[in-house]
Order: C-alpha cells, then structure tokens, then sequence
C-alpha cells in the first residue's frame, strides 16, 4: 500500500475523542499471561481491527513490512531454519527479512529475492552491539562503499558512541527480556507445575500474539540516547525482532518465527522492492517502528507541510511561514509528538496538526489503550525542520545566453480588453540552430496566478540548447474560470502552429509541456481534441507532451471550485484521465520526491492509462525536489529533469 501522508492536506477529517478509560496503572508480564487479560487484549485488538479505518493510496512510497535482526541457520543456540523464516514471512506479510548471523554473513545465507520476499545477508556482532549489512556485488562481493550499520542491544550499552552508525535500535524483543526477567521466571517456575504448565500451554495455543506481547515495554532510556543523538544528526531508529525462535520449554517453542514476525516490524518507505531502493530508505530515516500485533498502521504518515510541498518522516523541510507538523492513523490513537525528548503536543484522535517555532527533529508515538494499560503501538523517526538559509534560494539567472534572442509580447489572439496582456506570449529563439524543436511551455500557478514574464530562465534554459521555446500567459481564475485556461492555451499553440517557422521553429516538431497547473493544460491540449478543433488544427500537430508534476483527475471531491465549479460532468471533461486515447502523441511525466499532495499518485495513474492504451509514456521520478524547487532547478545545466525533456524533444 502507498504511503498516504498526501492526504494530510488535501482530505484531512479531524476525529477527536475523549482520551479512553485506563486505571493509569500497568500489569506485570506475569499478570498479562492470566486468562482474563489474555480475553481482554484479544477483545482489545479485534475491536482495533473493526474501527480501524483503511487510508488513501496518495503518497510517494510503497509501505513494507521488515523484519530486521533475524537468526536462523547461524548459531547453535538459534533453532531456526531460513525455510521457516520464509514461511513465517509469507504469512505475515513480510516483504524484507534482514538476517543477522552471529559471525556472518554466512555465504549459504540468502540474499535477494526469493518467492517475492527480499532477503538481506547481515552480521550480528554481539561484542560491538553491532549489526551490520555488507553492500554486495552481483558476485556476493562486499563493496567498499554502502554498508548499513546499526547499535544494537542499547540496554548493555547506554553510553555507547554513535560514530560509525547509521541508526539504532529503539525496539528490540529481546532487550525487553533482559531488562525484565518475570516473564522467564514465570515459565520456568510454571514449567514445575503439571497443571499450571497445562493450563499455559492452552492460554499460548489460544492466544499466542498476546502471550509472545505480555512481556513487551517501553524504554524511555533507550529512546533519551536516540533523542539526543538526533539533536545532532540524522539518525534512523528500526525496531529489532531479535528472533531465533529458540525460546523452548518441555517441547513447546514460545518464540515461532510466525509470531514474532506479527508481534513487531520496521516499516520501510520505499518506490519499490528493491535492495538500493530500500539501502536508501533505510538510510534516510524513510521507517517507523510498529507493534503489529496491535492492530495493522500501514497508511500511517508523519512529516511536515508547507507552501513548497510534503515532506515525509526522515527528511529535512525548511520552515517556511505555513509550515506545520502532522501525523495520520488508521485508528484512534494517543499521538505524542516529541522535540528533543519532550513532548510538544498530545491529543487523542486519528491525527495530529502542530504549528512549530523552533527547528530540529520532530517525531511521534502513537499509543493504544488496551485492556486498562496505555501501550505503544508506532513509533516514527523524525522530520527534521530547519530554518530558511539563502543556500535555500537558489533563484535562477535572469541573464540571456548570448545564442538565445528574445521577442517579447506577441499577440497570439487580437484583445483589446483587460485581458490583453494574458493572450501574448513570448519567444526565446536559438540564433544557431534553424529549423529548431519548438517546446511549448504553459506556466502553473494553481490556474490562478503566474505569468510569461517570470519564465526567462527557463525559456533561455532550452533555447540556449538549440530549442525554440514559447511561453504564452492565458487568462487566469477566478475571474476567468474553467475553460477560459485551456481556450487559451489552444488559441496560443494555434498562433504557434501558424507563425513559429517565421522565426526558425519546426512545425513537425511542436512539443507541449508545463508545470503544475501547466502541466494539466498540456496534457489536457494533447488528448481532449475539441479545443483544437476550433482553431482547426488537431493533437496530432503535437509530436510530445511534457507533463511536470501535474493534475489529471479532477472528478474526485470539489478542490479548485474557484477555477473548475462543481459540476461532476464538467470536471471530469477537464480531466486528461478521462480523454486517454491510442491516438495520444508520447509523453513525459514527472513527479518529485516532495511534491504537493495527490501529484506523485496522480502521475503514476495517468502514466499507467497511457501505457494501458499503447501510448509511449514515460514516468521520472524527481528525488530531493519540491514542487517549486524542481521548476528552479530545471534552469540549471546539470539538472537530470532537464536533461530529460531535452532527450525526449531531440530524439
């Protein structure tokens, strides 16, 4: 499932509630294991899974479930098997199992996919409270560069430095163990009892999860050493399932693989399963801690928002006057949100808005009440927020390129209104290239703002690399709404079409393109033919579109009312989705790591009904750009955007 962090802006619904009923008070791990509770937790969590509320797929990651810290096959005190491991992952859903061989990795240790389960061959070295991940060869060769560390086991060592890693554990199984033994005493001290281990055995076969769960805790040293490396640096925090499934009394394994992998997961946002993918996401801090044997947190989202874009948990945003913290859940939950060690706000609900002032790391826990106890069910690694800096600017020159001449304020169709100065457009003409591409490009601005005027850089940009470049204004909402845009941008490309080889323009190579707003016109232009048909031209005078970070589902809800209206009809006829035909010409698409809400998702559904109807589609992931960004750095000469859309008109 997506990430759906999008959804935070575009289709919150605030649900708030009394904080639950608790006796304030916590059961012991032996308390857990009586029958009553053990009925309790179950009715607790089949209660969760009812009201738990399935999340929008809006998001620029896919969400998989990890197992990390996992032994099979490595010691003698482990008695797993990696068959087993696979098994148990396959039944929990479990896409990465990460092993970590005591004195490994093990060359008979898997490494790759294997029945659609991504495996990773670690070490554990247990001395260093290390583990660690060699970055492999195609020949089972350890890189130089690329190994994934963590510490490990922070219970033995709380004063550990941090050099050298890359994360920590902040959960681990075990630890929990170590640090409390009742749960150990009880079974061995039941172990002595015929009828107490009977009645036991019948509690663990009737509810395992929660008997495997009684003797899970919270650790708030643990989590004060992660908080104060994090007032530093960036650092990942991942939960550890420490699973050997050796834990065997009188012939009863109490530690199956299939338990422990449902009890607790690192969640890893990622664009797909794949090792760099998700080295990279690992890395980065893309990753929450869960209890799922809680209740299932997949669409869990936290991060931050602002005027330039959504930026998940692990990545740097820049605190810009709107910028707000905000969580999601799928469930009603305590939500925490913790500024180094100290909670900040706390409310009970399915989400979480908070207004910073002061930069650095943001992170949350969401806790559930279960059976009179609050216990904690996810933990997020942080945003990092930080003030604006002029390195942030990066404004682009507005210098013109020796081989580019400019001709400004040419009328594309006659007004004598108000409006005039909308329906002109200007060119940027390469001098040593005729007959050049010609990129037609229409601006965003949410169909409400913008103009030709601030596109110099960009139009220089392609002109100066031989390409003829025209950007026209259009009338904007809402003054002028729905179809005023697109009427516009129609009588623009026809003047196009008519007059660029009067200034060294191809006419069999017309490509459309445009940002945002933009980039619904192009699309929009290339594959709805009616808006040409006045002006007696087709699409098929369009030998490509470019669409960046664009909108092309308009149907769903009554966002841009100002611009669109209401009327179902007449927004789902402004929407490309709906206009997608094996007539289409080729197109580019794209969309960024920190785009708007619902724009990365959009992107990926309309590149999908292009190829769907054969149409040459191809889709560019932009990473460590928002949706203004991207637009500033596409006027520099190593930007790999950029370098696209001039590959995709020069070919």
């Amino acid at each position: 499932m997506k990430s759906a962090f999008g959804i935070l802006v575009s289709c919150l619904i605030v649900v708030r509630a009394p904080a639950a009923e608790t006796s304030g008070g916590r059961l012991t791990a032996p308390q857990r294991l009586e029958t009553l509770h053990l009925q309790a937790v179950r009715e607790a969590r089949l209660g969760f899974a009812r009201a738990r509320q399935p999340l929008p797929d809006l998001g620029v990651y896919d969400d998989f479930r990890a197992v990390m810290h996992v032994h099979a096959e490595d010691a003698e005190h482990t008695k797993g098997t990696r068959p087993q491991v696979l098994e148990a992952a396959r039944k929990t859903g479990v896409r990465i199992v990460m092993f970590t061989d005591h004195g490994g990795p093990k060359t008979e240790t898997w490494h790759g996919v294997r029945d659609g389960v991504l495996f990773f061959a670690g070490e554990e070295n247990g001395g260093a409270g290390l583990l660690r991940f060699p970055n492999f060869d195609a020949h089972r060769v350890p890189l130089p560069d690329g190994e994934l560390r963590f510490l490990s086991h922070i219970e033995e060592r709380y004063d550990a430095s941090m050099e050298g890693f890359d994360g920590m554990e902040i959960c681990n199984r075990h630890t929990d163990a170590k640090l409390d033994t009742s749960l150990q005493e009880y079974l061995q001290s039941a172990a002595k009892d015929p009828d107490r281990w009977r009645k036991l055995i019948a509690n663990f076969k009737a509810y395992p999860d929660e008997f495997f769960a009684a003797g899970t805790d919270y650790h708030p040293e643990i989590l004060a050493k992660w908080d104060r490396e994090l007032a530093t640096r960036p650092f990942t925090g991942i939960g550890a399932n420490d699973a050997h499934q050796n834990q065997i009394f009188q012939g009863s394994t109490f530690d199956p693989y299939e338990v422990s992998f449902r009890n607790l997961c690192t969640h890893i946002l990622a664009r797909e399963l794949t090792e760099p993918e998700i080295r990279r996401a690992l890395r980065e801090g893309h990753v929450y801690v869960s209890h799922d044997w809680l209740c299932d947190p997949t669409g869990f989202a936290f991060g931050a928002i602002n005027r330039l874009g959504v930026f998940p948990m692990g990545d740097p945003a820049v605190m810009t006057g709107n910028t707000r913290v905000v969580a999601l859940t799928p469930l009603l939950a305590k939500l925490k949100l913790i500024h180094h060690g100290a909670v900040v706000k706390e409310t009970v609900g399915t989400n979480l808005t908070f207004v910073p002032s002061d930069p650095g790391p943001y992170r949350l826990e969401a806790w559930l009440s279960v059976d009179g106890e609050e216990r904690p069910w996810i933990y997020s690694n942080p945003v990092y927020l930080k003030p604006p800096s002029l390195s942030d600017l990066r404004l682009p020159s507005r210098e013109t390129s020796p081989n580019v001449e400019v001709k400004k304020d040419i009328d594309y169709t006659p007004d004598e209104s108000a409006d005039a100065n909308k329906h002109r457009l200007d060119l940027y003409l390469p001098k040593d290239k005729k007959p050049a591409p010609v990129f037609f490009f229409i601006h965003g601005g949410a169909w409400r703002s913008g103009d030709r005027s601030q596109y110099l850089p960009l139009g220089n940009r392609f002109a100066k690399e031989g390409v003829l470049t025209v950007v026209p204004s259009y009338r904007l909402a809402p003054r002028n709404p729905h179809p005023a845009q697109i009427e516009d941008v129609a009588a623009a490309f026809a003047w196009v079409a008519r007059h660029v080889a009067e200034y060294g323009g191809d006419t069999n190579r017309i490509y459309v393109g445009g940002h945002s707003a933009g980039g619904h016109l192009a699309a929009l232009l290339a594959l709805d033919d009616h808006y040409l048909k006045t002006h007696r031209l087709s699409p098929k005078q369009i030998r490509g579109a470019i669409a960046l970070s664009g909108v092309y589902d308009l149907a769903e809800g009554d966002s841009q009312s100002s611009v669109f209206g209401k009327d179902k009809q007449v927004r789902r006829d402004a929407s490309p989705l709906f206009h997608v035909n094996g007539l289409a010409p080729p197109f580019l698409i794209s969309y960024c790591q920190w785009d708007y809400p619902t724009l990365p998702v959009q992107a990926r559904v309309f590149h999908a009904a292009l190829q769907k109807a054969n149409v040459a589609a191809e889709l560019v992931f932009v990473a460590r750009e928002n949706h203004i960004s991207e637009m500033i750095s596409l006027t520099q000469d190593d930007d790999p955007t950029a370098k696209a859309i001039l590959k995709f008109i020069k070919r």
